[in-house]
């Protein structure tokens, strides 16, 4: 078996340093795919190795994984119209003026994912896409992926008119004078429209994939939840695996439907069963996906009061809590591991509340329950997070006043409640475990990115001073630890997330030390190399 030595850079293990260690280890041994022995141990075994890594400085660890994401679609969004830079209306309309003209042979153009503060509360006007392209239909997803904006063409071709009527799951934006506007909020709106449209092909979705996970390696990622898989997609995975495109692991969260869940059943054990069958040490299926509320940004978030600025609404709750209780009990007889996104206090409470009910049905395991984004968290509902062992997942650029959190949350809040918003020092104090995500595309895939905003809680422009809710600000090696060991036990890997003597040698390689520069300076440090399994995926070393 080969031996591969690492030295010549400092090594962070990501374990808690011993009274009087001294100082840090520079090197790190890795026999088929897992370390050998760190520190002086594996400097000792250069002179038998078979390939010597002199790093050159920098800092070797724990490679990073991603708790909660949407490979498929941050792909998409590679292929498809450049709509994420546009910083105004105009620009987003012309580049889908440009997109259309340059492929004449596309019959929908389909995108992602524009920036919700560019329109006033949110909403954006089909006419303006008409005068870009008016003859065939366009659909774009919202930044958050919630909402979509399409043209008058695309809501003909969905048999769409103003006589349609808001759902459960869906409404229907409308101008003054009650005709459609073009906007589509939630579930059953926005796939009135995407029903429509032609299914990707097998080989966008694959290449989709390709995109995304060499992505992800580039950023010293070697694990990721896909947190939002349909069926269909499940066949581009096991091409991805068979072709040996997936640079990553992934796990598969498959959704459960809400109005179809019980027949679901059947199609998530064969799904798991497949991939199972399949082989591939980098593709899984262990998870299930529950949308159990909406978003505040679009007033679906599930509130326990009503929203400040809408003293009618508490939200758009996705799951009637008793079904969402009898679905978690039937995926655990499966033994999936539930994964449920949940933004709204209410929402919060309802999952917990399952959460619990499993637990009293189905006894105590190691089922390791994951709570996605624990936006607003009522403060009766933290402790039970460590209570009923809930992993926290948290995606930290979301942890900053930027505008999407000061001209659409906030004002839906009010004052009180936006003080209540992302508690990750107080979950953490209370002993619940915490993984980062980073719910890519909805924000950067990059973890050197969201690491200064869980320390600072600051905007890059370093507002507000010391901070937005600075008593929920974390320090640097407890926010590069929910990167990488609290990924991993998410994972159920725990095999992983640290350098110990057994472990799987996943490693990324920085040419600089996160815990030695101002946290503002942290995204511009490089990843020079990753390895998964000590293998690597990413970078070159001369």
């Amino acid at each position: 078996m080969p031996l591969t030595v690492f030295r010549d850079a400092v090594v962070w293990t990501g374990l808690p340093t011993p009274p009087g260690a001294g100082q840090p280890p520079t090197a790190l041994a890795v026999r088929d795919g897992r370390i050998e022995a760190v520190g002086a141990a594996a400097e000792a075994l250069a002179g038998a190795a078979d390939e010597l890594l002199d790093l050159g400085g920098g800092l070797l660890m724990p490679a990073f994984g991603d708790g909660h994401c949407h490979p498929d679609q941050g792909g998409f969004e590679a292929l498809g119209p450049r709509i994420r830079p546009c910083t105004s209306v105009h620009e987003l309309v012309t580049e889908v003026g440009r997109y259309a003209a340059a492929h004449p042979e596309a019959e929908w153009i389909l995108g992602g994912s524009y920036d919700s503060t560019l329109a006033p509360d949110g909403l954006f006007d089909a006419r303006w896409l008409d005068a870009a392209v008016p003859d065939r239909p366009v659909a774009l997803r919202a930044w958050d992926y919630h909402t979509l904006w399409c043209n008058t063409e695309a809501m003909r071709r969905a048999g769409l008119d103003d006589s349609v009527q808001d759902s459960e799951r869906g409404r229907f934006a409308r101008r003054p004078d009650g005709s459609l506007l073009g906007t589509m909020v939630e579930w059953d709106a926005v796939d009135a429209v995407l029903g429509a449209a032609p299914a990707r092909s097998l080989d966008e979705r694959t290449r989709a994939l390709a995109v995304a996970t060499r992505g992800y390696a580039a950023a010293g990622v070697t694990w990721i939840q896909d947190a939002w898989v349909e069926h269909e997609a499940v066949d581009a995975y096991l091409a991805a695996a068979r072709q040996g495109v997936l640079a990553t692991r992934v796990n598969l969260a498959l959704r459960a439907d809400p109005s179809r869940w019980r027949e679901q059943l059947a199609e998530f054990a064969a799904d798991r069963d497949r991939i199972e069958a399949a082989g591939s040490d980098r593709l899984t299926v262990r998870t299930v996906k529950f949308f159990v509320d909406g978003i505040i940004e679009n007033r679906t978030a599930a509130l326990l009061e009503p929203y400040a600025d809408d003293p009618c609404a508490r939200g758009m709750p996705l799951w009637a809590a008793a079904e969402l209780r009898a679905a978690l009990v039937e995926i655990d007889r499966l033994g999936l591991q539930p994964h449920l996104h949940a933004i709204g206090d209410a929402g919060i409470r309802t999952a917990l509340d399952a959460v619990a009910h499993l637990t009293e049905v189905r006894g105590s395991r190691d089922r390791r329950p994951v709570i996605a984004h624990v936006q607003l968290v009522d403060p009766a509902d933290l402790p039970r997070f460590a209570e009923l062992g809930v992993i926290a997942n948290i995606e930290p650029l979301w942890l900053q006043p930027d505008p999407a959190m000061t001209d659409l949350t906030m004002p839906r809040l009010g004052e009180a409640r936006s003080r209540q918003q992302y508690p990750l020092g107080s979950l953490l104090g209370s002993g619940a475990r915490v993984s980062f995500g980073s719910d890519w595309p909805v924000s950067d895939h990059r973890p050197l990115t969201g690491l200064p905003v869980s320390v600072t809680r600051q905007t890059p422009q370093r507002r507000p001073e010391g901070g937005w809710l600075p008593q929920e600000r974390i320090d640097i090696e407890t926010a590069m630890s929910c990167y990488t060991a609290g990924v991993a036990h998410q994972a159920m890997a725990d095999d992983r997330g640290v350098l110990a003597p057994g472990r799987v040698a996943d490693l990324v390689w920085l040419d600089r030390d996160p815990r030695d520069r101002d946290p503002h300076d942290v995204p511009g440090t490089t990843v020079l190399g990753t390895w998964l399994a000590g293998r690597r995926i990413y970078g070159t070393h001369g």
